[in-house]
């Protein structure tokens, strides 16, 4: 059965395909949708058999449609949401008269396929009707180990893609029901953790199976016609939503730009990322051509991803209660410059794209905070993940992949929030009991860090500590950071937050400071790993901030007495009758 593009569909059949429902039977369907995707979410992390899928929830499932535009999402990370239609768009293009029921699809290639980077495994189902390809059904998922030069796969000191692990251009995994064996054999024989790969790819079969299943029930009840009648009505009114509060911003041109500490190679150079905004009447561009040239180390990242982040950025400033799907895609207007980190040259390497993704939607998002004062925000602590790697003493192998997070920055309505993740990360910091059950390696610490936070009105949020003492004689750590030498920008007279940090054995005589971004650095057992993640940065002036909300956070061991009155200008007689007073009850 070979598909047919509705593209390709000639003008006088469109009318019997397509036609807009009642706003009732429009609006069912849509909840229907996005309840569809609720499920598939729920399902991938149930089924999930590593911690980074299961506990940390990277992973992202939508519905899209037969021209690849997203129809339904329930976003966990909204960097996935330019991307997956990305992989249905090439999954078409390599087998556009060769896709049939039954068929299930896998890519991780970021130039061949769009996904973010080579960990991140899409896993796509067609949705047919009768003999037309009427949708897809899919989801991005973190794998722990797909080989490569370390153990994760995520090698910080990569300079091409080929150091990045195995890469896989859209290939066909099931055929009309049937697992390719022999496509299932190439995955088991390159990762470390087959097992784990093979559960959490099967997972991702499971959940694209259920999309496509429940899909199918609502053009069963509702018909055809209604159903893509309604794909069509979601992108309208999404892109009449944004357009419309678009228009209401005063017309004009704004620039904007941050910086990563550096590509993990060339450690003394910062990267430097620049939008330029350009918006007029109900249009807006975003121009990136100005961004450094691409680098040697593993920070570049594809043009799908950075638009990504324009989409997350304008759907956060706009209202983060809109849908992030088709609607989007059409308003925004981008620019890049080929052999630029934002649309970098194959073979290029990019492992660690969330160092740039997150400068890039900083930087929009201080860009269009100049458009709107009132919903501008101070900068954020940053993203990354942690691994720590090797084998047990019973010589098995573990990948011990975590996502970290740091803090918000102050804004216009309060404090950031602290020790948590940011922007498009959105994933979670696994337990300890999980951790501890699952690993050789033991948490001694997990906490705040105080005055971590920008001092201003709105205190920035507090970066976490996190302290491992390892079990092991064979392990090695991995980071992918940020934030260590360029810290969270303040806004309107607030402080920048504190810088994180990397260390084995702090303290110690053997103590190693170690950079925002490495891979394999050697480790044994009772050795001692302290990761500090930076804080948020401040808005509006510290001093402004009243003197009781300071003694809050004193008292919650948010902010020291010295720096409450060095930078809120407390009086510290005050501040110190305040504390013995607290102290005497």
């Amino acid at each position: 059965m070979v598909a047919n593009k509705p593209d390709a569909i000639e003008d006088s059949q469109i009318g019997s395909l397509a036609k807009p429902s009642d706003p009732v039977t429009f609006q069912v369907i849509v909840s229907r949708l996005s309840g569809i995707v609720q499920d598939m979410q729920l399902n991938i992390f149930r089924t999930g058999y590593s911690t980074i899928i299961r506990e940390s929830q990277d992973a992202s499932c939508m519905l899209m449609d037969a021209d690849c535009e997203v129809v339904g999402e329930h976003v966990i990370l909204p960097l996935h949401v330019g991307c997956l239609p990305e992989v249905c768009r090439s999954i078409v293009r390599d087998f556009r008269e060769d896709i049939h029921p039954g068929d299930v699809f896998i890519a991780n290639h970021p130039y061949l396929s769009g996904v973010p980077h080579s960990m991140d495994m899409a896993v796509v189902a067609p949705v047919f009707v009768e003999d037309r390809l009427f949708a897809f059904s899919g989801s991005i998922a973190h794998k722990s180990d797909l080989g490569g030069v370390i153990p994760g796969t995520a090698n910080a000191g990569a300079r091409e893609l080929f150091q990045e692990g195995i890469q896989y251009p859209p290939v066909r995994y099931i055929s009309k029901g049937e697992v390719q064996r022999d496509i299932e054999a190439i995955l088991r024989a390159n990762s470390r953790m087959p097992e784990h790969i093979l559960g959490d790819i099967r997972g991702q079969v499971g959940v694209a199976h259920l999309g496509e299943r429940r899909l199918g029930e609502t053009v069963q009840k509702y018909g055809e016609q209604v159903v893509r009648g309604v794909f069509s009505q979601v992108h309208e009114a999404t892109e009449r939503r944004l357009r419309e509060e678009i228009r209401r911003w005063p017309d004009g041109v704004h620039e904007a730009e941050s910086f990563v500490d550096s590509d993990g190679i060339t450690l003394n150079q910062r990267i430097r990322y620049h939008v330029r905004i350009e918006k007029r009447g109900d249009r807006i561009s975003f121009d990136f051509t100005e961004s450094d040239d691409q680098v040697v180390g593993p920070v570049n990242i594809r043009p799908a991803l950075a638009r990504s982040c324009v989409y997350y950025a304008l759907v956060g400033f706009v209202d983060p209660t809109l849908p992030n799907n088709g609607g989007v895609a059409r308003v925004v207007e981008t620019k890049f410059r080929r052999g630029s980190v934002l649309d970098a040259n194959y073979p290029a390497a990019g492992n660690t794209y969330m160092a740039s993704a997150t400068a890039i939607t900083e930087a929009v998002l201080q860009a269009l905070g100049q458009f709107v004062p009132s919903r501008a925000q101070a900068g954020n602590g940053g993203v990354g993940g942690s691994m720590i790697a090797g084998t047990r003493p019973d010589q098995s192998p573990f990948v011990q992949y975590e996502l970290i997070g740091s803090a918000y920055g102050g804004g216009p309505l309060g404090d950031g929030m602290s020790g948590i993740d940011v922007l498009l990360s959105n994933g979670r910091t696994a337990p300890i009991e999980v951790i501890e059950n699952e690993f050789p390696t033991r948490v001694e610490r997990f906490e705040l860090i105080r005055d971590s936070g920008g001092a201003g009105r709105y205190r920035g949020g507090l970066g976490p500590r996190r302290v491992y003492r390892i079990l092991t004689d064979d392990a090695q750590w991995t980071l992918r950071g940020g934030r260590h030498d360029v810290p969270a920008y303040g806004f309107e007279g607030g402080r920048s937050g504190h810088c994180g940090s990397a260390i084995v054995n702090p303290g110690m005589p053997e103590e190693r400071i170690c950079s925002s971004r490495f891979s394999g650095v050697r480790l044994k057992s009772d050795d001692r790993v302290q990761l500090e993640k930076a804080g948020g940065g401040g808005y509006g002036d510290p001093r402004a901030r009243p003197f009781g909300e300071v003694l809050e956070d004193v008292f919650n061991g948010y902010v020291s007495r010295d720096s409450a009155v060095a930078e809120y200008g407390v009086d510290p007689v005050r501040l110190d009758d305040a504390i013995q007073e607290w102290n005497a009850q």
